[in-house]
């Protein structure tokens, strides 16, 4: 028997399991095809999403490599919510869940049918971490496969991307926007297949899962359309192969120095605060004792240097053209700031991957700025503690709003809520949009908030309107804003308490974020507080609300 066959056997060898065998056969494998080890391709492919249209054509280009590789591939597929198409709508609740069930499935199948490894081909944003997690939890050897980068839009010779639609919305509220531009933006954002282009969570979870070493190099970088990601997917059947003559499995890569290089690139490249959440998650999945405070120790001794929209100027395909993040890592390996004996699905360790490679140019006009000329000299991902989030919140701080911001309370129970205040002009300078009862359990699910941050960028208040809440954001959210709030609302976390016209104050130098109050004020409005009458749940979401923990753990399910 193939030695590498160490689970499938018992399905296409095992005399003793005869209608196993007849059912693989009836598929038309042959006698060779059963002999060989047998890999799961998971596509998160769907047809309705540019990050995820063209996935099942990557599974098909790494299951006909396999045959090179005389290994046996199997596609299957699992899910993904489109955050840009359910975003500011009751389909966003089932975003943050879809990495569950998309853990959930991958799990389930490669178990379930006795496979040897896994090559998943993810596009969207909770596509990666919740493949990876899957991937974790059956600890046979694996891949991830980014599916890429979309390319620039342009509209009347500007550079568009998806977030470009959204703060269109809030120009044309203001009446900054004709009809007929609004339209020509909307149709000029996306201009095919490939995950949003920005340093957005696509493209900050791809960097973070490559530089963790989960992927091969330049996955992250190469571009949707790329003739390198078509190689790619050819070599991922390659090194699928090395991975089971090794028996190099996930638990092996993902180590705390993988998820501290991780973080590390995360963090200079300005990244989303969703990567908090997801890296929470996959430690947890791991095995690792990896926490918010470590998220803090490197993000304070970490200056951002990629010029990256939401915030900056560049798009990663701008990265791609200029040696993608392997060469961005060699720069950072270069100056003591990564692990380089962390292995990798290459088999190599992350130091020999990036041997042969150039370090990135860092220039102040380039994508990457030089460490001694940072955009910022500690990172952007602020983790905060006070008596409005006594258990941490995530501030995404670009410095280009300052380091903190103090402002009177404006309070809205939903999201909705929020939208139409913004959109009706009754939210002014020096105002903080409160939205709570969007937490993991309150949410459910923990929406995204880029619909009222693009409204109030568009509306031109970014820099004098900040904006809490117990839900998340997007990876295209910039300005002051604060999430992951815990606890949240819905368990009777302080921000449940707040009132129009309380007094915030967050601050980036002090990780801090307090609300003027008293602690018998607080305590006495705790005792008068009563969790809202939400509607009742079915299916996913009601077991999701009942099982998920707070944001501060990561939103896993499996505790």
């Amino acid at each position: 028997m193939n030695k590498l066959k160490k689970h499938s056997w018992e399905v296409s060898d095992n005399q003793e399991h005869p209608a196993g065998m007849a059912m693989l056969y009836a598929t038309g494998l042959s006698d060779q095809k059963m002999k060989q080890p047998f890999v799961g391709v998971a596509s998160c492919g769907y047809e309705s999403n540019p990050c995820n249209m063209h996935l099942d054509g990557f599974a098909e280009q790494i299951k006909a490599g396999m045959d090179k590789q005389k290994l046996t591939g199997l596609k299957f597929n699992t899910i993904g919510i489109s955050d840009g198409i359910s975003m500011g709508t009751s389909g966003m609740h089932y975003s943050l869940p879809s990495r569950e069930i998309i853990a959930d499935s991958i799990e389930a199948f490669i178990l379930g049918h006795s496979f040897d490894a896994v090559v998943a081909v993810a596009g969207c944003d909770k596509n990666m971490p919740g493949a990876i997690m899957g991937m974790l939890r059956v600890d046979r050897p694996a891949i991830l496969v980014y599916g890429g980068t979309i390319s620039s839009g342009n509209y009347l010779g500007e550079k568009l991307n998806v977030v470009s639609a959204f703060e269109a919305y809030g120009k044309r509220v203001k009446g900054l926007l004709t009809d007929e531009d609004y339209m020509g933006v909307i149709k000029s954002s996306c201009p095919g297949a490939g995950a949003c282009g920005g340093m957005y969570t696509a493209n900050t979870m791809s960097s973070a899962i490559e530089a963790m070493g989960m992927s091969l190099p330049h996955s992250a970088s190469n571009p949707a359309k790329s003739p390198e990601k078509a190689i790619e997917c050819q070599q991922a059947a390659e090194y699928i192969a090395i991975l089971l003559e090794k028996d190099l499995t996930p638990k092996k890569i993902i180590t705390r120095k993988s998820l501290e290089n991780a973080v590390r690139v995360v963090v200079a490249l300005g990244g989303s605060t969703n990567a908090v959440l997801h890296l929470l998650a996959i430690a947890k999945t791991a095995g690792v004792a990896f926490g918010l405070e470590d998220f803090k120790r490197i993000n304070d001794g970490t200056p951002v240097v990629g010029d990256f929209k939401p915030s900056g100027k560049f798009l990663m395909e701008d990265l791609h053209e200029q040696g993608g993040l392997p060469a961005f890592m060699k720069y950072l390996l270069n100056e003591g700031l990564l692990h380089g004996d962390c292995l990798t699905v290459t088999g190599k360790t992350l130091a020999e991957n990036l041997a042969d490679v150039a370090p990135i140019v860092a220039s102040k006009i380039n994508v990457i700025h030089p460490l001694e000329q940072p955009l910022q000299p500690t990172g952007h991902l602020c983790i905060l503690h006070g008596n409005l989030a006594p258990k941490g919140s995530v501030a995404k701080i670009s410095g280009k709003e300052g380091s903190s911001f103090s402002g009177t309370a404006k309070v809205y129970d939903s999201e909705k809520e929020a939208n139409h205040a913004i959109r009706d002009g009754k939210i002014e300078k020096g105002h903080v949009v409160v939205i709570r009862y969007v937490g993991p359990k309150g949410g459910p699910g923990m929406p995204e908030m880029l619909k009222p941050t693009s409204m109030i960028i568009g509306a031109g208040l970014g820099a004098d309107v900040a904006l809490i809440t117990d839900g998340r954001f997007s990876g295209g959210t910039h300005g002051f804003v604060v999430g992951h709030v815990t606890p949240e609302a819905y368990e009777g976390g302080p921000i449940g308490l707040l009132k129009n016209g309380d007094k915030i104050t967050i601050d980036a130098a002090t990780h801090s974020i307090e609300v003027k109050l008293s602690q018998e004020e607080l305590d006495k409005r705790k005792g008068m507080w009563k969790a809202p009458k939400k509607s009742p749940l079915q299916g996913t979401l009601k077991k999701y609300q009942t099982l998920v923990s707070s944001a501060s753990e990561g939103c896993v399910t499996d505790r």
